[in-house]
């Protein structure tokens, strides 16, 4: 009996440890919803309940992951600190970097040369830069993608384990990549639409190629794929790409249904997707999508549940308890996911914070700040995140609102870790009752006391 109870302990142990872990870009699947029931804190400062800060070697806006008692982020260094002044390419170094979760104390920090030319430090490409992707991990090792540099394998001491290019070309927009890898089984996916046109799967253990998937369809994609699971039946590798959203089979890279969707010729956003439906918010002029994930070849006329002019532009949604939420130029926005109507909407309250217009032009006026931002100008990269009953959502200019996930807007604070012109571009991630918060900067460590 006392060994069936030790068993049982243990179980709910490796559990409990699993569930604290954030592994990928927006947690599990890429949901953004964090599955632990531990509380997450809803106010803090630089002087409250903040756990640590820590200075990044380089700078970047991909998100940190949680694995353990470690940290994972990604940054580059050595060209493009400046926009007047960028430098000279050879220089460039991207990192990989691993902090102790507990204190913020780098424990390893490797880099590797560029693979060139690169997209030049200019323009749009220079609203997010050279590490963009969020890194993942299967729990022994920890994967990165550099875009034109491949994707690569590290082992948890820091170790090189492989190097794997997928692609050479250059964005012809010239806003360069960002989509994150993901695992799927014994595959790394990695979604490489800049440089190949191409979704390839590597084999996640020697990093030869398993299979690739090209077409000038995923031209301007910037999302991360998502894995829908068919009623345990199957499992799709879905994506949005302009005009469209895709099905393929995991597995093999074919696809498997194509829908009709919102008339964008760039897709930057992620989809979503529950209880094997996914959903897609995006576009200049605004549209949605909710699509049933079971079908095959097109699926437009058979299986679009609804579909409306939601406006959203960078930021992935989330959804939660039957509400998806999504936030546009300091505007908070929920819509039933069953039915795609409004459910509220309304503008974020900054409180006493200097407003967000006024920290993004004194940001512009920063070296390398982000003058000239086109059509992208006001809009926020991070992507909200659900924790504790509260949703989370991280302006660019460095405010975190949280509001409650209800059916009515309550916000509940705004919250400032710095008064310094720093660019919070990265989705939080959450672990433990704790928020690891990113800017181009630091990282920062935000729970509460007891946490």
């Amino acid at each position: 009996m006392q060994s069936k109870l030790a068993v049982f302990a243990l179980l709910i142990l490796i559990h409990s440890s699993v569930q604290a872990e954030w592994t990928r870009f927006r947690g599990p699947n890429g949901s953004g919803v964090s599955n632990e029931k531990k509380s997450t804190p809803a106010e803090w400062s630089d002087q409250k309940n903040l756990k640590w800060k820590a200075a990044l070697p380089g700078r970047g806006s991909s998100s940190p992951i949680i694995v353990g008692d470690k940290v994972f982020i990604t940054c580059w260094s050595g060209y493009g600190m400046n926009r007047s002044d960028p430098g000279d390419q050879k220089n460039l170094r991207r990192h990989l970097v691993c902090l102790d979760r507990k204190s913020g104390k780098i424990l390893w920090d490797k880099s590797v040369k560029p693979v060139l030319p690169e997209d030049t430090y200019t323009g749009m490409f220079a609203e997010h830069g050279y590490a963009s992707h969020t890194p993942t991990s299967d729990g022994k090792r920890v994967y990165v993608y550099y875009g034109k540099s491949g994707a690569l394998a590290y082992d948890f001491d820091g170790n090189q384990l492989w190097q794997t290019i997928v692609g050479d070309e250059l964005d012809p927009r010239r806003w360069g990549s960002s989509s994150s890898p993901i695992l799927y089984k014994d595959l790394l996916i990695v979604t490489a639409t800049a440089e190949s046109e191409a979704i390839v799967a590597l084999n996640k253990v020697t990093g030869k190629e398993v299979w690739r998937q090209e077409s000038t369809g995923f031209n301007a994609t910037w999302g991360t794929p998502i894995l829908v699971s068919i009623n345990d039946e199957r499992t799709d590798l879905v994506i949005g790409v302009p005009f469209e959203i895709w099905s393929l089979n995991p597995n093999t890279g074919k696809l498997r249904w194509y829908c009709e969707a919102m008339s964008t010729e760039t897709y930057c956003s992620s989809v979503i997707a529950h209880n094997g439906v996914v959903y897609g918010i995006e576009g200049r002029g605004g549209g949605s999508i909710a699509v049933r994930a079971n079908g095959k070849g097109d699926v437009t006329k058979s299986h679009v549940l609804w579909s409306g002019r939601d406006s959203n532009r960078i930021e992935t949604p989330v959804i939660y308890q039957n509400r998806i939420y999504f936030f546009s130029k300091g505007i908070a926005n929920c819509i039933d996911a069953r039915t795609g109507e409004r459910i509220f909407r309304g503008r974020l309250d900054s409180g006493n914070t200097v407003a967000s217009d006024e920290r993004e032009e004194q940001a512009g006026n920063r070296s390398g700040g982000r003058q000239g931002r086109g059509g992208f100008r006001g809009s926020d990269y991070s992507s909200p995140v659900i924790a504790d009953g509260k949703i989370y959502f991280t302006s660019r200019s460095g405010e975190t609102y949280v509001i409650k996930a209800s059916d009515k807007l309550e916000q509940l604070s705004v919250n400032r870790l710095t008064d310094d012109n720093e660019d919070f571009s990265a989705t939080p991630a959450v672990s433990g009752g704790q928020l690891f918060i990113r800017s181009d900067r630091h990282l920062y460590c935000i729970g509460e006391q007891d946490n």
